[in-house]
């Protein structure tokens, strides 16, 4: 128990130390893939507006005064407000830690009634994970939850667990993650593959997720590198800056 618990910690905190300053958040292409539509982001983005809503756990969160401003949440909202900056953006960021697929869920009604999002980014897995929870509910629960959404009037994308290499031997979140690259392609949503992205930042050197650290300095750095990689996904998806208002002349 004591292992699953360091687990937790590591996974929902991000607690790593930072590598030699990277300069980029360069992601191949092959694994920020943008291929489906979102057709309620470009009606929204068509009249001056873009609502969305993140539904995570604590992976979604980070601690401390500068936690929410830090958070890819925030830096998801502060980089589509930059590259679509005649649309009016907003992100409600709804995460809660240790909430499993099925908990977010069946938060989605009041969600969609109180935040009418065009867009939910919905976070999942590594909870699911950690606590052994049924492949086949797992997934189950997936396919209701974005069938919810979408009939609730959003467009949804999945995004799977991080990367940790301090705990990926200790936790099975591979078969999840699969769970959710099939029920992204079963739906046609888009997949936010956080999983591969992380490893991919590990295996060049860019982040340094082995060592660990008592600041949040890492943290930020990872944060700020996905939501910006997440605002490409839905502007490269929707089209975004063709699909957005044109100044007058």
């Amino acid at each position: 128990m004591k292992m699953i618990a360091a687990a937790i910690l590591i996974l929902l905190g991000v607690n790593s130390a930072l590598a030699q300053d990277p300069k980029t958040c360069a992601i191949p292409s092959y694994l920020l893939l943008a291929d489906n539509e979102l057709k309620k982001v470009v009606a929204a983005v068509k009249v001056g507006r873009l609502n969305i809503a993140v539904v995570g756990s604590g992976s979604s969160l980070l601690t401390g005064a500068d936690g929410p401003r830090s958070a890819y949440p925030a830096r998801l909202e502060s980089t589509l407000t930059r590259r679509l900056p005649r649309i009016a953006v907003k992100v409600v960021s709804i995460a809660k830690s240790r909430e499993t697929a099925d908990t977010m869920a069946k938060e989605f009604e009041q969600i969609l009634a109180e935040v009418k999002p065009d867009l939910v980014v919905w976070q999942t897995g590594t909870v699911d994970a950690i606590r052994g929870v049924p492949l086949d509910e797992f997934q189950g629960v997936l396919e209701e939850g974005v069938e919810r959404l979408q009939a609730g009037g959003a467009d949804v994308i999945l995004m799977n667990q991080q990367y940790s290499p301090r705990t990926e031997s200790m936790i099975a979140i591979g078969p999840y993650a699969d769970a959710m690259r099939v029920v992204a392609q079963h739906y046609g949503v888009p997949l936010f593959d956080r999983l591969s992205i992380m490893r991919h930042w590990s295996e060049v050197g860019q982040f340094d997720l082995h060592a660990a650290s008592k600041t949040n300095v890492l943290a930020q750095r990872v944060h700020d590198c996905l939501g910006r990689a997440i605002a490409s996904l839905i502007v490269e998806s929707a089209h975004l800056e063709m699909a957005a208002p044109k100044p007058t002349q």
